[in-house]
C-alpha cells in the first residue's frame, strides 16, 4: 500500500461495520478511519480526506442526507484544518492515520478543545528505526510507526474549551517538542523547535531535520554491556564499573596545571575512551534513571554527553537537572588516551591535557636476560649548567607522573610517558623536543651500552639498546 493522496481511493461505509476506509457518523459527528481496502498504515493526507468529504456531502452515495448536517472541516491551508460544529475523529486510530497536516477541533460553541500538529521528519532514517518524542519534561513516547516520521501529535487539550489548561486531563504542550533517533550502534539524531525556528506550535505540519547513520565507535553489542541487552545499570565487565553522575554543585577538576568546573562526571573505570563512549551511548538509550547521584535523569531523553570527531573524543555541554553545570568530565580513563580527549567545561570552553608523549626503550637479550641489568634516561643537553649527560649534575628525565625514568630492565622493552607540553626540568622550554641519552649496564650477560634519541611530540618515540655480550665479568 501507499499513502493516499487521491480521494477516489476512499469510500464511506453505509453502516459502521469496518467494510470501507471511512465511516461518517452523523449521529455522533465523528469520522472513523479503518485500515481496510486502499487504506493502510501508510495513512491518508488530510487534504485527500477533506476532498473526499466534500464529494460525499455533494453526492451522498449512501443516502445519509449529509447536506442536512454542518460540513465537518474548514481548510486553513493544505496542511492545516479545523473541525467545526462539534465534529471530530472517532478515535486515535483515525488521528494517527493522518499524514502531512495539523488541525484544530472546535466544539458546538466554537471553542477550541484540541490542537494537533503534523510532525514530519526530514533526513536519513532506517526503515526499522524506532523514533520517539518528548513534550516538555514528560516521558519519551514512541511514534506509531517505524522509520522516518509523518504523524500527528496532540499539542493542546481543553475538554471544556474554557481556555484553562490546568484542569483535569487538560494540557498545553505547544512550546516544547523534541524528536529522538537513538538506535544500537547508530549515531544519535535529535531535533527540536529551536532547530526549525519555532517557539510555539500551531495546528499545522512541521518538518524537523532528523538523521542517523552507522556509529563506527560502537562495536560492542548491547548484550556485551548488559546481559539482557536492555536496562540500567550495566552488569558486564568492565562496563559494570562505569557511572554517570549529575552534580548539584560544580566539580573542580584539574586539567594540567589549571582547574575548571564541570557539572556532570562520567567514571570510566580505567577503560579506553572508546569503551566509555559505548557505555555512555548505551545509557542514553535506556528508559531508566542513569544518574548515580541523588537526582533522577532518564537516559532516553537526556542530552548527549560525548561525540567522536575522527579518533578524538569530545565531551559536550548537556542539560543538568541537578544544577551543577553543563560541562562533562571523564574520570579514570586509560592513560594512553590522554592525547585523544577534549573536555567541554561549564563555560562551554574546550579543555585539553598537556600533550603526553611516549618513549619506548627496547633491550636486547643480553640485557633482558641479565637480572641485574639497569637503565637510566638522561637529558643530553639542558639550558642550565652542569646538568647535561656526562656531567656530575646530569638530570634524569621524569615521566608524566614526575617519576625518574630509571630502574631494572623489566623485559624486552619498557614504555614511559613524558609531559611534553609542561616538563620544565633544568630550565628546558616546554612544548619542545627533548634530546636524551639512554644508558644501561648489566653484570653477567650485559655490557655497558649507550644510545641517544629524541622525545618528540609523538607516542612512537623509540630508543633501542643493544648491549654486547659480557664475557669477562666475574665475581666468584
Amino acid at each position: 500500500m501507499a499513502l493516499i493522496t487521491d480521494p477516489d481511493q476512499l469510500a464511506d461505509a453505509a453502516l459502521d461495520d469496518d467494510s470501507e476506509e471511512v465511516f461518517i457518523n452523523t449521529t455522533t459527528k465523528r469520522i472513523k478511519l479503518v485500515v481496510v481496502g486502499n487504506l493502510s498504515t501508510d495513512g491518508v493526507t488530510m487534504k485527500a480526506l477533506y476532498s473526499f468529504l466534500k464529494e460525499e456531502w455533494k453526492n451522498d452515495p449512501n443516502t445519509k442526507n449529509l447536506a442536512a448536517f454542518p460540513f465537518p472541516l474548514t481548510p486553513i491551508t493544505d496542511e492545516s484544518y479545523e473541525f467545526i460544529e462539534g465534529w471530530d475523529f472517532e478515535d486515535d486510530i483515525a488521528r494517527y492515520l493522518i499524514r502531512t497536516s495539523g488541525w484544530t477541533v472546535r466544539n458546538t460553541s466554537g471553542a477550541v478543545t484540541q490542537q494537533w500538529a503534523g510532525i514530519i521528519g526530514l533526513g536519513s532514517i532506517e526503515v526499522d528505526d524506532q523514533l520517539y518524542y518528548q513534550q516538555g519534561s514528560g516521558a519519551a513516547v514512541d511514534f506509531e510507526l517505524l522509520g522516518q516520521v509523518n504523524q500527528a501529535v496532540q499539542i493542546l487539550r481543553d475538554d471544556d474549551g474554557d481556555g484553562v489548561y490546568a484542569e483535569g486531563s487538560d494540557f498545553d504542550r505547544r512550546t516544547s517538542f523534541t524528536i529522538f533517533a537513538r538506535e544500537e550502534a547508530q549515531l544519535f539524531g535529535k531535533s527540536n523547535l529551536a532547530d526549525i525556528g519555532v517557539t510555539s506550535m500551531g495546528p499545522q505540519a512541521y518538518r524537523f531535520p532528523i538523521s542517523t547513520g552507522a556509529d563506527l565507535k560502537v562495536v560492542t553489542a548491547d548484550t556485551g554491556i548488559k546481559v539482557s541487552g536492555v536496562g540500567y545499570p550495566a552488569d558486564v565487565v568492565p562496563y559494570d564499573g562505569m557511572t554517570i553522575t549529575y552534580y548539584a554543585t560544580p566539580q573542580l577538576k584539574a586539567v594540567g596545571a589549571s582547574s575548571y568546573n564541570f557539572g556532570i562526571v562520567v567514571d570510566g573505570n580505567g577503560q579506553s575512551l572508546q569503551e566509555i563512549y559505548e557505555f555512555i551511548q548505551y545509557a542514553l538509550r535506556q528508559d531508566a534513571d542513569i544518574d548515580a547521584g541523588a537526582g533522577t535523569v532518564n537516559g532516553k531523553t537526556a542530552d548527549p554527553l560525548a561525540r567522536y570527531v575522527g579518533d578524538t573524543f569530545y565531551t559536550m555541554n548537556a542539560t543538568n537537572p541537578a544544577g551543577g553545570g553543563t560541562g562533562v568530565w571523564i574520570e579514570d580513563f586509560a592513560t594512553g588516551d590522554v592525547n585523544s580527549i577534549v573536555l567541554l567545561d561549564n563555560t562551554a570552553t574546550e579543555r585539553t591535557f598537556p600533550y603526553t608523549a611516549s618513549l619506548t626503550i627496547n633491550f636486547n637479550d643480553n640485557l633482558d636476560n641479565d637480572t641485574a641489568a639497569e637503565y637510566w634516561v638522561y637529558f643530553t643537553t639542558l639550558p642550565g649548567a652542569g646538568n647535561d649527560y656526562g656531567e656530575a649534575g646530569a638530570l634524569l628525565v621524569d615521566d608524566a607522573d614526575d617519576i625518574d625514568m630509571t630502574g631494572l630492565v623489566p623485559g624486552p622493552s619498557v614504555t614511559h610517558t613524558f609531559d611534553y607540553d609542561a616538563n620544565v626540568q633544568g630550565g628546558r622550554t616546554p612544548g619542545t623536543d627533548a634530546a636524551i641519552t639512554v644508558v644501561a649496564i648489566g653484570l653477567a650477560t650485559g655490557q655497558y651500552v649507550r644510545a641517544t634519541g629524541t622525545i618528540q611530540r609523538s607516542t612512537t618515540n623509540v630508543v633501542t639498546l643493544v648491549a654486547p655480550l659480557e664475557r669477562t665479568y666475574a665475581n666468584p
